[in-house]
């Protein structure tokens, strides 16, 4: 059945056990609805190599990005499990209290979860098996908390009473005695484990979290993973229990904060945060990490994908405005994909080079008609005197195409290290004419031609008055840009950036400025500091205009000149919209619209679509209606909904019970004419309290003082 809903093709970030649940999804969303089904399958196949690949990217790239701070924090926990072991003054006072990491990973709570998890899996396996990881959603109570710091460390039933004890015998008699909710046999438990540890035989193999002398006694960590979220009396509460245990118990703390450091002090007072040895780690901010994941996964030609300008800024729109979350642009990224290779038939050629020219010669009749349609082929048909033999002979076609693929492949290759260059250039410049971000410059290359803005005029006129040094370190920086790309154009450009650097390296620096000039220059400035009137300022500012314009350019100012306009250039030859190349279709994904749709939930407008109109959801044809009206056979709510709507602020009851009653005796099939048609029943009596509860639970009406059998009318206008 045809359907433009998301959640049947959504299965991001699944677990693994569940990858083959996730292909079946993607392949039954692919067969069903799909446009090209000819090709279908060779399209659900690069869709999940890209999909693999963008999942597997990110995970790397997210370690990468968290080694530093995870290897910080390891340090943090050896460093505080080996003070323990030591006699002087200092570290007995450091002993004294609990060692406390505060980890500020920033307002992105979306992105937590994988920074969380992988620093309780290098904990485990590196430091300690003793870890527990707590959420505040499920530490309401001071009871609640202790029980699961207990139940994660211990790996056993704890029981907060005496009653919930006997409960758990009675539910399940086999099951051991449950542990008392205290940090007592918290303690007990953690000696009889180290004693253990340290009774085995010689010859056995140690394990990873015991391997010199120090990690004898494993430190154990809890971790909290959104601090301000937790209730601050019941958090002061467990600190202070859990240091009177601190002598028995090597505890240590880590919070989670998404806000600031200084949450600590409000939700703590002195006398409790006292009792913490607090050491501040902050993570990469949110802005960073996005801009490392566009690096790698968009501003690359060995992805094939690509966005368009709009589907970009929808994305990056909904991360800045939304919820600075890294793995929700993710999501963003990885829908646009789908919806690309679903709706999209000739997407097939949206793979690496070898792979789409080869896809072309399995081109059928259909997709070269398609082909014919795309608007870019039909730009690019207008300017070839061969049209006639492009419209009517499909090998010659698909001999074209494949030139056209191959040349679109090396736009990206040569696009990509242009635009890098341009922001080395610019980024460094005052006020960003260009942007401070890549992300920033590509959307408005993506936008319209970037060389015609003003932003680029203004900003090749800064560039013109760098100093030497300046320029000099930019374009080396520009050089070692273009180094590693394998494009005969781009080796062509390193050469002759090189030769420019090669000539100001050899210029003297004293023949920057000719001395004849310099005096003229500096004269009217020696005059300026003297005191003058309006108009002589503005007649010496007029003077020396006219002799910057009319003296002699130095060697420098002429080389500077001349790495200016190769970079303008280059900017012109390789900075060109994708629109411009034919056949981008097949790898640019242009709707933004459902992009925003899918990521841009407007839940009310929703609601009141599914009750206006439920054969778009339901797909039963006897709900097929006309504009404006629900059938008679439609659920309940919707008849109940579509009643509402005809009425005033003030609905009255039992005229509405009777109004329903009637519409759903029609449904039944009932004699219009008999005795009984549209009298009211328990059983309609029911379903109509149920209907209007429901309305009332999704914010529709509610129930009013003013008459007692009415209810008061929420909402107005259509969605």
């Amino acid at each position: 059945m045809a359907t433009s809903s998301f959640s049947r093709g959504c299965f991001v970030f699944k677990p693994s056990a569940k990858k083959k649940k996730m292909t079946v999804g993607l392949e039954r969303y692919f067969t069903h609805g799909s446009e090209g089904s000819e090709s279908s399958e060779v399209r659900f196949k690069i869709c999940l190599d890209l999909w693999n690949k963008v999942k597997m990217e990110t995970e790397a790239l997210q370690d990468e990005l968290n080694r530093n701070i995870l290897d910080s924090l390891l340090e943090f926990t050896r460093k505080c499990s080996s003070t323990r072991d030591h006699s002087d003054w200092a570290s007995q006072m450091r002993a004294s209290e609990i060692p406390t990491a505060a980890l500020v990973l920033g307002v992105n709570v979306p992105d937590h979860d994988m920074t969380f998890q992988s620093l309780f899996d290098l904990l485990r396996h590196s430091v300690t098996p003793h870890v527990a990881s707590l959420q505040a959603k499920e530490c309401g109570a001071l009871k609640h908390l202790m029980k699961r710091v207990l139940e994660r460390l211990m790996g056993t039933v704890v029981a907060v009473g005496d009653e919930e004890e006997e409960e758990l015998q009675q539910t399940d008699p086999e099951l051991q005695k449950s542990v008392h909710c205290s940090l007592t046999a918290l303690c007990d438990w953690y000696i009889s484990k180290t004693k253990k540890s340290s009774c085995r035989a010689p010859g056995k193999k140690r394990s990873s979290s015991v391997v010199d002398g120090q990690h004898q006694q494993p430190p154990v960590v809890i971790i909290f993973k959104d601090l301000e979220a937790f209730n601050p009396r019941v958090l002061q509460d467990f600190i202070l229990i859990c240091s009177r245990y601190i002598k028995r118990l090597p505890l240590m703390f880590i919070f989670g904060i998404a806000t600031s450091p200084s949450t600590i002090q409000h939700m703590l007072p002195n006398s409790v945060s006292s009792l913490l040895c607090i050491e501040l780690f902050q993570s990469l901010s949110c802005t960073q990490h996005l801009t490392a994941v566009i690096d790698k996964l968009i501003l690359t030609s060995s992805f094939p994908f690509k966005l368009s300008g709009k589907v970009m800024q929808v994305l990056v729109s909904i991360f800045l405005y939304h919820d600075f979350s890294v793995r929700n642009f993710i999501k963003g990224l990885q829908l646009a994909l789908l919806e690309h290779f679903h709706s999209q038939p000739l997407s097939s050629l949206c793979c690496r080079k070898n792979e789409a020219q080869l896809n072309v010669q399995q081109l059928g009749p259909a997709d070269l008609e398609r082909i014919r349609q795309l608007p870019s082929f039909k730009r690019y048909l207008k300017e070839q005197e061969e049209q006639d033999n492009l419209m009517t002979d499909d090998a010659h076609l698909k001999d074209v195409c494949q030139k056209l693929i191959k040349d679109l492949h090396k736009y990206h290759k040569n696009y990509y290290p242009i635009l890098r260059c341009l922001h080395c250039l610019t980024s460094s410049l005052p006020r960003y004419p260009l942007g401070k971000q890549i992300r920033e410059l590509h959307l408005i290359c993506l936008e319209k031609n970037v060389w015609e803005s003003e932003d680029y005029q203004s900003a090749m006129k800064l560039l013109k008055m760098l100093a030497k040094d300046e320029l000099i370190s930019l374009l080396q920086t520009c050089a070692e840009v273009l180094r590693p790309v394998r494009s005969k154009k781009m080796k062509n450009a390193l050469v002759q950036l090189e030769e420019l650097l090669a000539k100001l390296k050899l210029l003297d620096a004293a023949a920057e400025v000719a001395p004849s000039v310099e005096e003229n220059l500096t004269a009217p400035v020696r005059n300026l500091q003297k005191k003058t009137d309006l108009f002589q300022l503005q007649k010496m500012l007029l003077e020396m205009n006219e002799s910057r314009r009319s003296k002699r350019m130095s060697p420098f100012e002429i080389l500077r000149n001349e790495a200016v306009e190769f970079v303008d250039s280059l900017v012109k030859n390789h900075l060109s919209l994708p629109e411009s190349k034919p056949l981008y279709e097949v790898c640019y994904y242009t709707s933004s619209a459902t992009v925003r749709r899918h990521l841009n939930a407007t839940p009310r407008t929703s609601i009141q679509a599914a009750l206006s109109s439920p054969y778009s959801y339901i797909q039963n044809d006897s709900l097929k209606t006309e504009d404006g009206t629900v059938s008679n056979a439609a659920p309940d709510i919707c008849i109940a909904y579509k009643l509402h709507l005809e009425c005033g602020r003030l609905i009255n009851l039992y005229d509405w019970l009777e109004a329903y009653s009637t519409v759903v005796s029609a449904a039944e099939g009932s004699n219009p004419d008999s005795d009984g048609f549209g009298k009211v029943d328990e059983v309609k009596h029911a379903r109509f309290i149920r209907a209007v509860s429901e309305l009332e639970f999704l914010g529709f009406v509610k129930a009013t003082r003013k008459k007692t059998d009415h209810v008061a009318r929420l909402t107005w206008g259509g969605c």
